[in-house]
């Protein structure tokens, strides 16, 4: 398990890469990328600053990524979140999930994507066209959050 936060970019083809290079038992990586978009709810996005609590929020994903590891057989699962200011094209988020087997990896990589959307302490404020704005949750990540209770 690595959990980092971070300002500094990534590549997230090292990351993926990186899931298997030390495990040839590794059957499946799952992994997912988030960027940051041009654009959201109709507005222009010119940036973005994300803000978090430090400890607190490296706790919660550590208890996500605990979570994860004790539903299915995994060999590895790492969460990467960068913090500070992004631009659009940046990658904001990276989750990894490495099994024996695709199916672990594929639920494990969705399930720690909707609990980290609902759970972890990220903040978002957007630079748009219309100025800076806080960015809200979605109701539809709520719902994709409890498909998994």
């Amino acid at each position: 398990m690595a959990i980092r936060v971070q300002t500094q970019p990534f590549d997230p083809g090292a990351e993926v890469n990186a899931m298997h290079a030390a495990n040839v038992g590794v059957g499946a990586v799952v992994s997912f990328v988030g960027y940051v978009r041009d654009f959201n709810d109709g507005l222009d996005v010119a940036g973005m600053f994300l803000e978090h609590y430090p400890g607190m929020t490296e706790k919660a994903l550590a208890k996500i990524v605990v979570e994860a590891e004790q539903r299915w057989p995994l060999l590895k699962l790492d969460v990467l979140h960068r913090i500070g200011a992004l631009e659009p094209g940046e990658p904001i988020v990276f989750v990894g999930a490495a099994s024996a087997h695709r199916q672990a990896a594929f639920d494990a990589c969705a399930f720690v994507m909707d609990y980290l959307k609902t759970r972890a302490p990220f903040w978002k404020k957007e630079h748009t066209s219309e100025g800076p704005r806080w960015v809200e949750g979605r109701s539809s990540d709520h719902a994709a959050a409890d498909r998994w209770k």
